[in-house]
């Protein structure tokens, strides 16, 4: 047990060490007005999927797989075989899986128990009392944090410049809910409490007689017990990290939690005396993975392999293809799966028609202010700091300035829990006319029209020219220019949807793609820009055009920004691009319709994005399995599904392989963490999934609760993974495939620990493409590679 040490500061530090490591064990969460997808498992990549699975079953009793007869009526259907089963078994790492596939095959037969979290105190105490502890901590705990956590939408929020652990104790001094509930003297006893957070936490362990053995899983479980509060925290030291800074608030909240435990077992401890005991042992046991575990983890692989080996064959099927031809117009989308489809649809229409992919911040990192607002856009990925501050329009904004600060004010109205009954009695005789439009589906969808965007301050020529080319040769477009070149990012319009920007472009922080389609547009428009790009090596000619457009993802429909720069010469190629793009949308949302519940056709799927009852506008990127970097031709005329992610790469072409390196650190990890959250969300909706829509209430303008209070819900809502009937997103590992030398992808991967562990504990699977884009190579983990089958 943890005893008074004659000098503390060895266990502080080793406390500090282990409050440190659990709450990294949480992924982060975005918040509302800019969501992005974020891995859950992100603070177990260096462990395996069965790993994975013990520490998560010790601390939130959550599956990180399917359940067994879902497995099973696979293999009964014949979408997974006895040989994926066979290869996944050859695979596995651990040494206690199953001796042969006939002993894999008998384990499948039989359905596990379910697995229980190791208990808290608040857990015994629970059973011991009959009064439901865990709910009232949550309930508590998220009244608190909503107003402490609050990004604008509360009328009162809570006071944040004492810090979180300060601000929760002058408030939980005076809450009585606990008392009433049957908790004597807690308002004393918080107020009885160091008042350093270290200190408290400190104190707590002592009491709780934690040994140090169990710092590491009872810490990561009560963070489990916070939901997405531990998560909102999570973020704000990730962002704080991002800035060269540090921030507490988790560590706050982690001694907050505690606080509530050490008051609870000083209250039970003659009830819960034994049966405590016994958990503490549990906290301090080893995580190893059992058979079950283990085998699970082995038909996760096997369906995945099953999946590869699909990929596979539609990758190395022939295909017809016209002639080789110069392109009369190209068009950049961004990596984005639900682009895949757009582009698959633009390509059938005109062999002279060609497309690219490309992450969507286009390669800018935009720190953007609308209107020149206080309101700062990070339209980049998160993982970057951002490297361009630019803002919309010209200097005199300020109609348009107060205009947008006016409809923020009234969107926080609305969302303000004190306007619930209050909103409706005042606005009711001027909002009766857009609740009838929206009802009956008649708003029209609203394309961002801003001015054009501008860097504030510019770029001095060489840098403007450095960023062109760095560009150019990362979307391997450096030649074969074509008279009109598009650049297409993408956002979605929807209504009455609290995680609309989650249906944004990821890469763009949450954000829709269009600022940063339009700053490159105009950098690659840039006489000056394009005479000293020769000196590079890339020669655009004078008759080339660069136009940024929009792709809603919704609707498929397709807005040029050709106001940004005018161009008579290229009227006519401007009205054909825009007749093609909408026969595009066309074939885009006929095929789309189809995986849609209710969608009757192509013209019913715009009709959704109206629909201020729908909870499934679009299926976003569900489905998504494959991310394939190498030249278009390789995927042109191949159906996808869109369920890949497709960047354009040409090896040969990539000197010191630095675009390589690039691809692998930056849009793979970012397709990791969409994959990633699909998958979580499937597997563990419980746990990392973000609940039923029906049920969502906005809290503190930073995310959602189910119902009116208690834990923040984080990840995608149940309706975006399931229809109603089934899942109709496959939780998948995602399979990487890059046409590139292994060496070179081995190089990359030994430069870069935190992306090898990705692939080395299979949260990523990776192949190399040969010359003739088939899956020849299979990354095996440890630097190694092996034949693919």
């Amino acid at each position: 047990m943890l005893m008074i040490p004659s000098e503390p500061a060895p266990i502080m530090a080793q406390l500090r060490a282990a409050a440190d490591s659990a709450g990294r064990a949480i992924p982060p969460v975005w918040p509302l007005a800019a969501t992005v997808a974020v891995n859950p498992y992100l603070g177990q990549t260096g462990q395996t999927l069965a790993e994975t699975a013990a520490l998560l079953a010790r601390v939130a009793g959550s599956p990180v797989t399917m359940p067994r007869p879902w497995y099973r009526e696979r293999l009964a259907s014949g979408a997974i075989s006895e040989a994926d089963l066979a290869a996944a078994l050859a695979a596995a790492p651990h040494a206690a899986k199953p001796a042969s596939l006939g002993a894999l095959l008998a384990v499948l037969s039989r359905d596990p128990a379910p697995e229980l979290p190791i208990p808290t105190v608040a857990d015994l105490a629970a059973k011991a009392s009959g009064i439901d502890w865990p709910a009232i901590i949550a309930e508590r705990f998220g009244a608190w944090a909503g107003g402490y956590c609050d990004q604008g939408q509360a009328l009162w929020a809570a006071p944040r410049g004492k810090g979180a652990y300060a601000a929760w104790a002058a408030v939980a001094t005076h809450d009585l809910t606990p008392e009433i509930a049957g908790l004597s003297g807690f308002g004393a006893f918080v107020a009885d409490a160091p008042e350093r957070a270290g200190e408290a936490l400190a104190r707590a362990v002592q009491a709780l007689e934690l040994p140090s053995a169990a710092f590491g899983t009872y810490f990561h479980r009560l963070l489990i017990t916070l939901g997405g509060w531990a998560q909102a925290a999570r973020h704000a030291l990730w962002q704080a990290e991002l800035a060269g800074g540090s921030d507490a608030m988790l560590s706050d909240f982690l001694t907050i939690r505690l606080l509530w435990e050490q008051a609870l077992f000083e209250h039970y401890a003659p009830q819960i005396g034994p049966a405590w005991l016994a958990a503490l042992a549990a906290y301090a046991d080893p995580v190893a993975p059992s058979e079950d575990h283990i085998v699970d983890a082995i038909l996760q692989e096997a369906c995945e392999r099953a999946a590869q080996t699909a990929l596979a064959e539609t990758l190395g099927a022939p295909v017809s293809r016209p002639a080789d031809a110069a392109p009369v117009l190209q068009a950049a989308f961004c990596i984005d799966v639900r682009s895949e489809v757009f582009r698959r649809a633009l390509e059938a229409l005109d062999p002279h028609i060609q497309t690219l992919g490309f992450a969507g911040f286009f390669g800018l990192t935009a720190a953007h202010r609308r209107y020149a607002s206080d309101v700062v856009e990070h339209r980049l990925p998160v993982l970057l700091n951002a490297g361009l501050t630019t803002r919309t329009g010209g200097h005199d904004a300020a109609p348009s300035r107060h205009t947008a600060r006016a409809i923020r004010a009234w969107g926080r109205f609305k969302l303000a829990a004190v306007s619930s009954f209050a909103f409706v009695e005042a606005a009711g005789p001027i909002y009766i006319a857009k609740l009838i439009k929206d009802a009956l589906g008649l708003k029209a969808g609203q394309v961002p029209r801003d001015p054009k965007p501008l860097a504030d301050p510019a770029p001095d020529l060489a840098t403007r020219i450095g960023m062109a080319a760095s560009i150019l040769r990362a979307m391997s477009l450096t030649r074969d220019f074509a008279p009109l070149v598009l650049l297409v990012g993408h956002g979605a319009n929807v209504i009455n949807n609290p995680h609309a920007s989650a249906l944004h472009c990821g890469a763009c922080g949450g954000y829709s793609g269009e600022v940063n389609a339009r700053l490159l547009a105009g950098l690659l428009n840039d006489a000056e820009v394009r005479a000293r790009l020769c000196d590079a090596g890339i020669e655009i000619p004078s008759g080339t055009l660069f136009v940024a457009a929009l792709h809603d993802t919704t609707t498929d429909g397709v807005t040029l920004y050709t106001e940004d720069q005018p161009s008579p010469a290229h009227a006519s190629a401007i009205a054909q691009a825009e007749a093609w793009l909408a026969q595009a949308g066309m074939l885009a949302r006929s095929e789309r319709a189809l995986r849609l519940a209710r969608a009757t056709g192509e013209s019913n799927v715009i009709k959704r994005s109206r629909d201020w009852s729908e909870t499934r506008p679009e299926w976003a990127l569900a489905g998504c399995n494959a991310f394939i970097a190498a030249p278009r031709r390789r995927t042109s005329g191949r159906n996808l599904e869109g369920r890949a992610f497709l960047h354009d790469y040409v090896w040969q072409e990539d000197q010191g392989f630095g675009v390589l390196e690039l691809i692998l650190t930056a849009p793979v990890v970012v397709a990791s963490w969409i994959s990633l959250q699909y998958y979580g969300s499937s597997v563990a909706p419980d746990v990392f999934g973000g609940g039923n829509k029906l049920l969502h209430n906005v809290i503190g303008g930073f995310g959602v609760v189910e119902g009116n209070g208690g834990t923040l819900r984080a990840g995608l809502p149940w309706q975006s993974v399931h229809d109603g009937r089934g899942l109709v997103h496959e939780p998948l590992r995602l399979t990487v495939c890059i046409e590139a030398p292994c060496e070179a992808m081995s190089a990359v991967l030994e430069k870069h620990p935190g992306v090898r562990a990705l692939f080395d504990n299979r949260w990523l699977h990776l192949f190399a493409l040969d010359d003739a884009g088939r899956m020849a190579w299979r990354y095996r983990g440890d630097l190694q590679w092996e034949a693919a089958a």
